[in-house]
């Protein structure tokens, strides 16, 4: 059983980005998004109009994104999978979102960085947040280019 990530939030949290899980090269580094094709933190970095955050220590770019009130979690805690692909995921077990609000009271929009982690905008929307399903920033997402990508990513500070 392969286990995830705790939330990277602060009390002053108002939007979550979640993943699905983290993928091979993420669980070897202890670090979200770690693998060196995935467009995560470019992605953000151009966000934020921060084009140097992907450059920066990983601890570094945890304090720039909470410094801009956004959390990063997944929304599996753990599962059985073979390589990275979220369609390998098996016997998945879904975080404990209830806890969340706890350490993110201020927190109002969550979004889902793929469509497999998509799967849960409903019930998390059921829950009294607004959501948005973006674009994978995998590198297994190759149909839309890292534009393309951006433009719906920007919805994250709408």
């Amino acid at each position: 059983m392969l286990r995830g990530f705790p939330p990277v939030v602060a009390a002053d949290t108002h939007t979550l980005i979640l993943g699905s899980f983290p993928g091979e090269a993420s669980l070897a580094a202890t670090q979200y998004y770690a693998h060196p094709r995935n467009q995560f933190w470019r992605l953000l970095g151009a966000v934020f109009d921060e084009p140097a955050l992907h450059e920066l220590p990983y601890e570094e770019r945890l304090t720039r994104v909470l410094a801009h009130r956004i959390g990063i979690w997944d929304v599996l805690d753990a599962c059985h999978r073979q390589g990275s692909l979220d369609s390998a995921i098996r016997n998945a077990q879904p975080n404990d979102f209830a806890s969340l609000h706890a350490h993110a009271p201020l927190l109002r929009k969550v979004c889902f960085n793929g469509k497999t982690a998509g799967r849960f905008a409903p019930v998390i929307g059921a829950a009294g947040y607004a959501t948005l399903v973006l674009p994978s920033s995998s590198p297994a997402n190759a149909m839309l280019s890292f534009d393309q990508k951006l433009r719906l990513w920007r919805d994250i500070l709408t």
